[in-house]
């Protein structure tokens, strides 16, 4: 089989689709080197099944792979409904987010990767930070497949996030947490 990808058919939320081997995920960004990132944290996180041990790490170990990302972080699903923070780098987050309000609510609510190349464009969302120009956020699911949490990560730069971006951002979080409690 071929690799998965994500396509985004309008405006709307990016959708998966699977990829022939001859068939290129690259886009002209420069590339963040996921193979070492990938190997990175699964050593870091081998064996681990505590989830907020596991947010920990990846945040800071995304956090500091690339420049782009200016703040990485999670938002976890503590009520039906609602996200409250939890482990992140960089400035001050939001503390809560219900998932009717912004991209990380869009992404709770939904199930589905959220590919934000300008935030000011987006239905409803929250400025946490007010440098944040772009915005790339993941479902995170345990192993029953339940969204846990959020991964968010933003970027001062406009359109910074590539789909290849949210590929391999997904499968390093699928991969993590299949064992979270």
């Amino acid at each position: 089989m071929g690799r998965t990808g994500f396509r985004r058919e309008g405006a709307g939320p990016l959708t998966p689709i699977f990829l022939e081997k001859s068939e290129s995920l690259t886009e002209s960004k420069d590339m963040l080197d996921y193979t070492t990132l990938t190997k990175t944290i699964t050593a870091l996180t081998e064996g681990e099944t505590d989830a907020v041990a596991l947010m920990a790490t990846v945040a800071c170990e995304v956090h500091h792979a690339d420049d782009r990302f200016d703040w990485t972080g999670f938002y976890r699903v503590v009520a039906p409904e609602l996200l409250k923070i939890g482990p992140y780098q960089g400035g001050h987050g939001c503390l809560v987010i219900p998932f009717s309000r912004g991209v990380c609510g869009a992404c709770a609510r939904t199930g589905e990767v959220q590919l934000v190349p300008d935030v000011e464009a987006f239905p409803g969302h929250i400025a946490c930070a007010s440098s944040t120009r772009s915005e790339l956020v993941l479902p995170v699911r345990n192993g029953a497949g339940d969204v846990i949490a959020v991964f968010d990560i933003d970027s001062d730069q406009p359109d910074a996030f590539t789909e290849t971006d949210a590929v391999q951002m997904q499968v390093i979080l699928d991969q993590v947490f299949e064992l979270a409690q």
